[in-house]
């Protein structure tokens, strides 16, 4: 006698051999992944370190506003929008060396510079400097060229500036300081000081 199952079963079907492809499938996937996160990062890290800079200030030529061993940030495009401005304190070149320097600008192209009687004079106006360490107690004269800028450091008397090797050309300037953050007891922006016929 023949019993007959009460239900059919329906047979599971045995799944396909996963192919060699897709395996590697997501490995791909985050190798990938990997590769443009690291490339993102290296591009943020190009276009940060173009639009700003880190100066490291090693000397008192800026004393009181800046002190040896600070370290700045410094905006690398701020002189391609605008041209620098009377009191602004920028980082550049030294036209006559491998040094960068960083100075406060005093002189601008076609201005007329007067150093006599430990006073600073621009186009015959005498400037109230309430950032610098004493008075300068050299003399000077001179008209800035075109497209050059007369610097000084605020330490007037300890500063390798514009009284001493001439005038600065506008290609060697590298930016505007902006912001001293290092050590962090220090944490402030720089000061910069329009002249008071500009403000």
């Amino acid at each position: 006698m023949a019993v007959a199952e009460s239900g059919t079963s329906t047979p599971h079907p045995i799944p396909d051999r996963i192919s060699e492809t897709e395996l590697r499938q997501p490995t791909q996937i985050i190798v990938r992944e990997i590769v443009e996160t690291l490339l993102l990062t290296f591009f943020i890290f190009w276009l940060v370190n173009s639009l700003v800079g880190r100066y490291r200030i090693d000397g008192s030529s800026m004393n009181p506003t800046l002190q040896n061993g600070q370290y700045l940030i410094i905006n690398n495009v701020s002189y391609f929008l605008n041209e620098p401005q009377h009191g602004d304190v920028i980082v550049f070149h030294h036209p006559q060396s491998d040094l960068n320097l960083i100075k406060r600008v005093i002189g601008l192209p076609g201005d007329e510079i007067e150093i006599d009687n430990q006073q600073v004079t621009v186009n015959g106006v005498a400037l109230d400097e309430p950032y610098i360490a004493e008075e300068p107690l050299y003399s000077y004269s001179g008209v800035v060229p075109e497209n050059k800028f007369f610097v000084l450091g605020d330490n007037r008397n300890n500063s390798s500036d514009s009284h001493s090797w001439s005038f600065l050309p506008s290609e060697n300037i590298v930016g505007k300081a902006m912001f001293i953050y290092w050590p962090p007891s220090d944490w402030d922006a720089v000061p910069h000081y329009g002249f008071q016929n500009e403000e």
